[in-house]
């Protein structure tokens, strides 16, 4: 895959957005959910929930980062990140018709997440209509 500026600075961001959440997760929870109105103080099994998630969150995010800078990760970071984002947009949409709008915080957390999910989607079909031109009639 062509490490063009485009994938470079969707890379970049994406990785760098998962690296705070992911961290943040993990190693602040309480204070970050906070953030949101979500109040986790005392309830140590959400704790290990989100902290999980934190773990999870940070290290497909520093692959995603590497992508940036080692060519053979590229295309596997693009996917991840198109898997990762939109998985969470498509899941906080879901959210939202079963459980009603949460607060603006996760309203911008989805429209954030949906944008990179389908900048990402966007550049893997470039890519793929790329693979399949023939380079001479």
């Amino acid at each position: 895959m062509e490490k063009s500026k485009l994938v470079k600075s969707l890379l970049v961001i994406s990785g760098i957005i998962g690296i705070i959440i992911g961290g943040s997760l993990l190693f602040i929870p309480v204070s970050f959910q906070a953030s949101a109105g979500i109040d986790l103080r005392g309830n140590v099994s959400l704790l290990s929930e989100m902290r999980a998630s934190g773990g999870a969150i940070l290290v497909v995010s520093v692959l995603v980062l590497l992508g940036v800078f080692i060519a053979k990760l590229t295309f596997a970071s693009v996917v991840l990140t198109c898997l990762f984002y939109l998985s969470y947009g498509v899941s906080r949409i879901f959210s939202i018709i079963i459980d009603g709008m949460p607060s603006e915080s996760l309203i911008i957390a989805t429209i954030v997440e949906m944008v990179i999910g389908l900048l990402s989607l966007l550049v893997l079909v470039n890519f793929r209509e790329k693979q399949n031109k023939p380079v001479l009639k």
